[in-house]
């Protein structure tokens, strides 16, 4: 499933993709431009700053909490809108609380 969306997924600087894993007790997005290979910004339940706000990493307030931080490190390079990679997930409970905390934050999805 995540092949054929990747097929038709891909980012670039201007609007990289949001590349979203989620295991069972953490959840973890990358914004990454496809066209040089490279990382942009990153943020993760198991981040530092994010682990003093979040108190349990498999909920949807911690989802919600890293859709915010990503928003913020992209819009602080430079970025405003992205591309969302759900890696196959489908599109519900922490996929969606992340996707709508990087809206609210002013990210364009």
């Amino acid at each position: 499933m995540r092949h054929r969306i990747r097929r038709k997924v891909s980012g670039t600087a201007t609007r990289p993709r949001l590349a979203v894993y989620r295991s069972q007790r953490h959840i973890y997005v990358q914004a990454i431009d496809d066209a040089q290979g490279r990382t942009l910004a990153q943020a993760s339940t198991q981040d530092p700053e994010l682990r003093k706000q979040i108190g349990k990493g498999w909920n949807v307030e911690a989802a919600t909490q890293v859709g915010k931080a990503i928003a913020e490190r992209l819009k602080a390079a430079g970025v405003s809108s992205a591309v969302l990679d759900r890696g196959g997930w489908v599109f519900h409970g922490r996929i969606e609380a992340l996707a709508a905390a990087a809206r609210e934050a002013g990210l364009r999805l």
